[in-house]
């Protein structure tokens, strides 16, 4: 009997022994899961607000900046997109989900974005990598800009102009360019402006057609038919941009040379585009996320302009057009599309 006793002792002893083996064992797994949640959760995270839809050009560029900076998506900084497929009334809301998803930084591409990034919050850090934040009230100066808001603007004097005198050059025989705008873009009211001074000096009239979507753009080409215009001119603006496709089509279509602000325009098959390399600006947006996850503020971030501009010429588009490119012009193209 006593035997049994002493046996049973040992076998509740030794279970005893396994059930804290196991405990001490679930505690330490339970630790280890911990610690790596809050790793994760110490892993920062960027909102990127885009105004149109997935096909973006120049995400890559904006990544490529990020990689040079050792950061590698899904593994040290988590990136999340959200996009309003050309619809601005969409942006508020879709800034918002950054805001309730508490976000350490957003990234606009476009200025309409980044006011209403800036209507959502006060408090999380906005990077622009288009617009203009001091035209728009979103900063108080290029270098000091006070608030929430930093990054690059594409704003820049005298780019409406060069356009307008590069596409006279091409075409001296021009006598009304149509001009596509929209009303809504702080950056193209000032673009307008600057383009209407440049062709009055060179006694060009334009002709002013407003644009927001896709049908209005349409209607435009429609009305450009009998309107007696001969050359085309885009002043840049989100809703331009959204619609670039559809505007160098229509173009190309009724044989209309055309100037545009981006490279954009001229990789989908525009004759002509002049304006800063935009991929630069969204390479240079990631070092200003890289400075803010690193302490810094972004009132104390200078706002950034362009430095570099290109002059694209498509010459597959004007071997379509039947149109001739001036040898002096071509010359002076940073790249040809041949």
């Amino acid at each position: 009997m006593t035997r049994f006793r002493i046996l049973g002792f040992r076998i509740s002893i030794w279970l005893l022994s396994k059930s804290k083996a196991f405990v001490i064992a679930l505690c330490a797994m339970l630790f280890a899961h911990c610690a790596i949640a809050q790793a994760q959760s110490k892993i920062p995270r960027v909102g990127i607000l885009f105004m149109g839809g997935r096909d973006q050009p120049h995400l890559a560029s904006f990544k490529k900046g990020l990689n040079e900076l050792g950061y590698t998506e899904g593994k040290n900084i988590l990136l999340e997109y959200r996009y309003a497929e050309g619809n601005s009334e969409r942006l508020p809301d879709l800034a918002m989900e950054f805001v309730r998803a508490k976000v350490d930084v957003i990234v606009t591409t476009s200025s309409v974005s980044a006011q209403a990034a800036r209507k959502a919050t006060r408090t999380i850090p906005i990077v622009m990598s288009s617009g203009s934040p001091v035209e728009q009230g979103l900063a108080e100066s290029f270098a000091k800009p006070g608030g929430n808001v930093t990054g690059l603007s594409v704003l820049v004097s005298e780019l409406s102009s060069k356009r307008v005198e590069l596409l006279k050059e091409s075409f001296p025989k021009i006598t009304r360019v149509a001009t596509l705008w929209s009303p809504r873009s702080t950056e193209a009211v000032a673009g307008l402006k600057e383009t209407e001074e440049a062709a009055q000096a060179l006694s060009l009239p334009l002709h002013l057609v407003k644009v927001e979507t896709r049908a209005d753009i349409e209607k435009a080409f429609v009305a450009m038919s009998r309107a007696n215009v001969n050359a085309l001119l885009v002043v840049l603006s989100p809703q331009t941009t959204f619609h670039s496709k559809t505007i160098v089509d229509l173009a190309l279509k009724q044989r209309l040379p055309g100037m545009y602000p981006t490279r954009q325009f001229a990789e989908e098959g525009g004759l002509m585009a002049y304006g800063p390399l935009v991929g630069e600006l969204y390479r240079r947006a990631a070092a200003y996320v890289d400075k803010i996850l690193k302490g810094a503020s972004p009132a104390d971030l200078p706002v950034e302009q362009p430095t570099k501009f290109e002059f694209i010429v498509n010459l597959k588009a004007a071997n379509q057009m039947t149109l001739t490119i001036p040898p002096n012009v071509l010359a002076r193209a940073d790249q040809v599309i041949r």
